[in-house]
């Protein structure tokens, strides 16, 4: 299963709708005003789209690839990172969503809690489930004045 935004699934239907009137691809210029999106947002997408391999990009001209797979559309790309998560990952995120008082939580109880709480991970498995996380952009390091947290992105 492949999971996109509404966004991306938006912009993925009329790259299929317009393709019937293009055979060589969809002129991205067409697309793009077609969806009144900002450039960036657009190119975003477009990437997204491109990196999961629901469309392939020539020059200016974008072609949606025939898939397999189901795709499941959601709201915000928070979720579309949620759903890549692995078990590990998910139980973690779980845990720091738990822990988290007003969307902080302590980098030491934290850790404290994935070392000697429910999941028992070792020194390198929590390292590398938190830098996962953050590189994800499900959570991010913050220094307060008492010390260093983690912020829970929604």
């Amino acid at each position: 299963m492949i999971t996109i935004t509404k966004k991306e699934n938006r912009v993925l239907n009329q790259i299929k709708y317009f393709q019937a009137e293009y055979r060589d691809g969809v002129p991205s210029n067409i697309l793009k005003l077609d969806l009144s999106m900002s450039e960036t947002e657009f190119k975003d997408i477009l990437t997204n789209l491109e990196d999961k391999g629901l469309i392939s990009k020539n020059d200016n001209y974008i072609k949606a690839n025939a898939v397999d797979a189901q795709i499941n559309a959601v709201e915000s790309r928070a979720e579309v990172l949620r759903e890549d998560l692995n078990q590990t990952e998910k139980k973690t995120f779980e845990l720091i969503t738990n822990l988290a008082s007003e969307g902080f939580v302590s980098r030491h109880f934290l850790e404290g809690n994935l070392l000697y709480g429910d999941l028992k991970l070792s020194n390198l498995q929590m390292y590398q489930i938190i830098v996962s996380l953050e590189n994800k952009g499900l959570i991010k390091k913050i220094q307060k004045k008492d010390g260093e947290y983690y912020n829970i992105n929604t």
